[in-house]
């Protein structure tokens, strides 16, 4: 999941070497996955009213479920 996250970003935003994925295991919300990306490209990776974030996290969902388990995504 984590490489799905960073495939995403990285073809989202100017600065693709600035995007960084981190993974934490929490019994609480099961996977936590870290996105950090340049300040600049805050803005790209939210989208208006958190359009393009919602629609990663839905595609992190699917691929969750498929696996048995639960993903959060953060945006850092």
């Amino acid at each position: 999941m984590k490489e799905l996250v960073e495939y995403i970003a990285k073809s989202i935003v100017n600065e693709p070497d600035e995007v960084v994925v981190t993974e934490d295991n929490d019994e609480e919300e099961g996977l936590v996955l870290s996105l950090q990306v340049a300040d600049e490209d805050k803005g790209r990776v939210i989208g208006k009213q958190g359009r393009v974030a919602g629609a990663i996290r839905t595609l992190l969902r699917v691929k969750a479920a498929k696996a048995g388990t639960r993903v959060t995504l953060k945006i850092i």
